[in-house]
């Protein structure tokens, strides 16, 4: 062997060592993949990017009924994408890790969580009309250029796709990754707190459009938190997808309590009460918000037998 090749196999370690000293802080050269910070917070902040681009580039050129049916299209391939993506490049898991198994159980929860959700708006509705504080003065109406119940699924395309980009990015990248990050630092429990901390925190904010006075943030904190408690006695997306997108949809398209949300109703509702109470923040739907998340905790035990934290949280396996 050469003293010139041993030289040359010499330097080029010695810049292989340099060059992971310098990516250290961003990639996990054991696993191959990017660190734990930048795996929970990229599929939120690109796919935020690439929506608002999408809707703002569909909403100069396009109106209704045209506009929506685009929407729903770019919303499908980015949330496609973002999975993938984190898939197969940023976490190097089978997407089945993130709780997207889609087998028979995951559509049966999908289904108990859309049930629940859609029991507690009805709630809602009932006590608003119990107090005087709101009225229905009439039924299918707001369809617009489309006959109603074509209107009706587009509404629930674009919310429940809209539901489902929330909890994959929100719950399944961020607090998977999160506590994945933190379990080697903290015990179980306490890595899966602050993932859902930071999570519940950042859910809050990005709704911060819909809020005109701090307090009201409390809605949203507690939102987050239903939606990661069942997340992480899961571990898997079924019921908070389910949960999530019915809730929506019911609250505004089905019982007329929508406020933000522009979209046909079955119900028509004139909410007259304060809006303290039934607001869109109001504490109606605090109440019930917090109700449905109990219901959830205890259909999951009824399943499963017992309330644990999800072991697939903490646990990495590669594609």
């Amino acid at each position: 062997m050469s003293l010139q090749s041993t030289s040359d196999r010499t330097v080029l370690a010695t810049l292989h060592k340099r060059a992971l000293q310098v990516v250290w802080p961003v990639w996990n050269n054991e696993q191959r993949r990017l660190r734990a910070p930048l795996r929970a917070v990229l599929p939120t902040v690109l796919t935020f990017i690439a929506l608002s681009v999408i809707q703002s580039a569909i909403r100069a050129r396009y109106t209704h009924p045209v506009r929506e049916l685009l929407e729903i299209t770019g919303l499908t391939v980015v949330l496609g994408s973002a999975i993938l993506l984190s898939a197969y490049v940023l976490d190097r898991r089978h997407i089945s890790a993130f709780g997207l198994s889609f087998d028979r159980q995951w559509w049966q929860s999908f289904v108990v969580g859309g049930a629940v959700a859609t029991l507690i708006n009805g709630g809602a509705l009932a006590v608003a009309l119990a107090a005087d504080w709101a009225t229905v003065t009439g039924v299918t109406q707001g369809s617009g250029d489309l006959s109603f119940l074509p209107a009706m699924c587009v509404v629930f395309g674009y919310i429940a796709l809209a539901a489902a980009w929330e909890e994959f990015t929100m719950r399944a990248a961020m607090v998977k990754n999160l506590t994945e990050g933190t379990a080697d630092f903290l015990p179980q429990w306490a890595a899966i707190g602050v993932a859902v901390l930071i999570s519940t925190l950042i859910f809050a904010f990005l709704h911060g459009a819909k809020v005109t006075q701090p307090s009201q943030y409390g809605y949203y904190l507690i939102a987050g938190l239903v939606l990661s408690a069942v997340y992480v006695l899961t571990g898997e997306l079924a019921l908070a997808v389910g949960f999530h997108a019915f809730y929506n949809f019911t609250q505004s398209a089905i019982f007329g309590l929508g406020h933000s949300q522009q979209t046909p109703e079955l119900l028509v509702v004139d909410i007259i009460g304060p809006s303290y109470w039934v607001g869109e923040e109001g504490l109606v739907f605090v109440i019930f918000a917090i109700i449905g998340g109990l219901f959830l905790i205890a259909y999951i035990r009824w399943r499963d037998g017992t309330l644990e934290l999800s072991n697939h949280l903490t646990i990495y396996t590669n594609r």
